[in-house]
């Protein structure tokens, strides 16, 4: 469907010197596709996505659309709208015009539908997203996760060919990710040709047919979910798939602020989509600091998230011990026992330093 050669783009800065976003991109892609783009922040995902449909046009390469040059002198750009559709991150919606009416907007105008004809169409696709029943209200009625799904209403009412999302769920509040992602599924599971630059990684891994992972603005590695995520070629690729995000408190005495801990936690649930498990860890935390830990000052306490295989941990460590603190004498057996079930798995295993206990969420 789409072919990509030698795609550049560079941007002057006003002391005249040249910047590369995009150095030298190339790629082909297959009618029915969905292709996750992903890779660290700045390296030109979004911008290869805007060089695509033109809306920051390339300063070189081609792109082959249904085998035509768009970059061609004369190509027709409403054309181009009604055939590739694309999908922000800040909703974009027309926020004096009806949830109806911001999806009808531009078949009506663009592919020359009668009202009653569009409002038809329209109401099929909003129907599609879960969104039907709010036709009438107004953009400031709705929530971030509606608003989002209300674009991908009002893209699909054009019969697009493939759409671009670009970082679709990244202004969205963490609860309402998950609508938004099923509705890129559902679009999976009924072929839509999509590329989607997301940061959820376990997305991506699901859905995708393929993985672009961009670097220094070219496509770095280009393969199947699996072999990204499980046998990446580059150091660069594995680095990046395999990253752990983590949270670390040095509790040195009683008098730790452990409300700033659980403050943290809570932030560190709700900027990695973990929020589920929120309630869980606040309670782990407190019957290892009240009932277990409450005498053996200092400890460390690390929350970790792993984005490649959805694991979140909490570790208790404690330096010069040889035993595990769950084993320690004066430790309620009933504790133990409840912080067992609130877990998949407690890993208790020594250190170099000391010992640790892993409760795998």
């Amino acid at each position: 469907m789409i072919t990509i050669k030698h795609l550049s783009k560079r941007y002057i800065n006003p002391d005249g010197t040249v910047f590369e976003v995009l150095k030298d991109v190339n790629c082909e892609i297959g009618s029915g596709e969905v292709i996750s783009i992903i890779g660290p922040s700045g390296t030109g995902k979004s911008t290869f996505l805007r060089a695509i449909n033109l809306l920051d046009p390339p300063t070189g390469g081609e792109i082959l659309f249904d085998g035509e040059n768009i970059l061609a002198k004369g190509y027709p750009l409403n054309r181009l709208r009604q055939k590739m559709g694309m999908v922000f991150q800040s909703f974009n919606l027309f926020e004096h015009l009806s949830i109806l009416d911001n999806v009808t907007f531009a078949p009506m105008k663009l592919r020359h539908l009668s009202r009653q004809e569009a409002e038809e169409e329209s109401m099929a696709m909003l129907r599609k997203v879960g969104m039907a029943e709010k036709a009438n209200a107004m953009p400031s009625d709705l929530s971030g996760g509606q608003k989002q799904r209300v674009a991908i209403a009002r893209c699909l009412a054009m019969h697009p060919e493939v759409i671009l999302f670009d970082e679709p769920t990244s202004a969205l509040d963490p609860t309402m990710v998950g609508e938004v992602l099923s509705v890129l599924r559902q679009l999976a599971a009924e072929g839509m040709t999509m590329l989607i630059v997301t940061h959820e990684m376990k997305f991506a891994r699901d859905v995708s047919t393929r993985i672009f992972f961009m670097n220094e603005g070219i496509i770095y590695e280009d393969g199947t979910p699996q072999q990204i995520f499980e046998n990446p070629v580059h150091s660069a690729t594995k680095a990046f798939v395999q990253r752990i995000r983590k949270a670390v408190f040095e509790v040195d005495g009683p008098d730790y602020d452990m409300l700033s801990v659980r403050s943290q936690m809570d932030a560190f649930c709700n900027k990695y989509h973990i929020a589920s498990k929120n309630e869980t860890i606040s309670s782990i935390v407190d019957l290892v600091t009240t009932k277990v830990m409450s005498t053996a000052y200092p400890f460390t306490l690390r929350l970790t998230y792993s984005e490649l295989s959805d694991i979140t941990a909490l570790d208790v460590m404690k330096e010069n011990i040889e035993t595990s603190p769950l084993q320690t004498d004066g430790v309620d057996r009933q504790v133990v026992e409840t912080l067992r079930s609130m877990c998949k798995e407690v890993v208790e295993e020594s250190t170099t330093r000391g010992f640790r206990v892993k409760f795998v969420l």
